[in-house]
């Protein structure tokens, strides 16, 4: 009888196979990450704009159009935080807006240059820290106590304006608000990417951005746990207060001059920013490379349609596009998995 050649019975997979079978879990989970899916739609949009805009794609104008969002994507950051530790900030057009009033003054009293980016950080931490007194130690919901403060706020300025304005502000404003690096890079951009990697790693690599996302997730498990909960919530609130002022700073310094009307609407646009980027409204989730990545795609479509001359009207028509869609697609998701 001939004999047989047996078969291994310990015979494993083809090694493609099996790397094929790993990486596919894994490709999924990349794809379905809210960065990638705006990674995605940043580009869909940037494509289009090339393509249908004939001076787009302009180095300059690109750099140049940074501008139209920068002071606002400073603000952007600390709300991220903010709105992770399930609190939100209305008032911080109305803080911008006190900020610059509190340079003018300060201006017109005779304070030397170098001093009114300080007069901007201490007039929004001082607005932050009220904010956060009266949701911290008051127990108040921070909707409502910036409800009332941007109006405020936003009323001091107009009250110590009246219909005049404050100009004649030093170079060194004009050479931050409209300067730039290398004769083509906006200083305020470049101020923009180095805060946003420094808040990155405080939120991602430090004990206190755990903090942060344990907050959110749950206050009372962090508060048992030994978290001082309600001093974290405050310093957020200042901190959102003292960006509030480094954009009235910058802000300022570009249009060189202060205005009743300053950064008037800004407060939605700069939640858009954050709830767009993933940043989820119920708290305890988000990435700073989220809220980049919208900023980024917002300024995208402003610019575009600023090329298009399209009225600015428009632009506040897609801001509520995305804001309402952001908010509701993630549910309408939830929905469809649990059916």
């Amino acid at each position: 009888m001939n004999p047989t050649t047996a078969m291994p019975t310990d015979s494993k997979p083809s090694s493609r196979y099996t790397i094929l079978d790993r990486e596919t879990p894994r490709l999924k989970h990349v794809l379905a990450r809210w960065e990638t899916l705006l990674g995605l739609l940043f580009v869909a949009v940037f494509a289009a704009d090339s393509i249908v805009l004939p001076h787009f794609l302009d180095l300059y104008n690109l750099l140049d159009g940074t501008q139209n969002f920068s002071e606002k994507a400073l603000i952007a950051l600390p709300m991220a935080l903010l709105i992770i530790c399930r609190e939100i900030d209305i008032s911080v057009a109305g803080t911008l807006a006190l900020s610059s009033v509190a340079m003018g003054l300060a201006h017109g009293a005779g304070f030397p240059p170098a001093s009114l980016p300080l007069v901007a950080l201490a007039t929004g931490t001082a607005c932050g820290f009220l904010n956060g007194v009266l949701v911290t130690r008051f127990a108040l919901p921070s909707i409502v106590v910036t409800i009332g403060t941007v109006s405020l706020f936003r009323g001091l300025a107009s009250v110590v304006l009246g219909d005049k304005a404050f100009t004649g502000y030093p170079q060194l404003m004009a050479d931050w608000g409209q300067g730039y690096f290398f004769g083509i890079v906006p200083r305020e951009f470049v101020v923009l990417l180095v805060c946003a990697a420094l808040f990155a790693l405080l939120l991602h690599t430090t004990r206190w951005g755990r903090r942060i996302y344990a907050i959110g997730n749950n206050p009372e498990a962090a508060r048992f746990s030994g978290i001082a909960v309600d001093r974290y919530r405050l310093a957020l609130f200042m901190l959102t207060g003292a960006m509030a002022g480094l954009a009235a700073f910058l802000l300022t310094g570009r249009i060189g001059s202060t205005r009743p009307n300053i950064a008037t609407g800004w407060e939605l646009e700069v939640i858009t920013m954050v709830i767009l980027g993933g940043v989820s409204i119920a708290g305890g989730s988000g990435t700073i490379a989220g809220v980049m990545l919208a900023v980024l795609t917002m300024g995208t479509v402003t610019y575009g349609l600023a090329l298009a001359n399209i009225p600015g009207i428009y632009m506040t028509i897609v801001v509520g596009v995305l804001l309402l869609a952001t908010i509701a697609l993630p549910k309408l998701l939830r929905m469809r998995r649990a059916r």
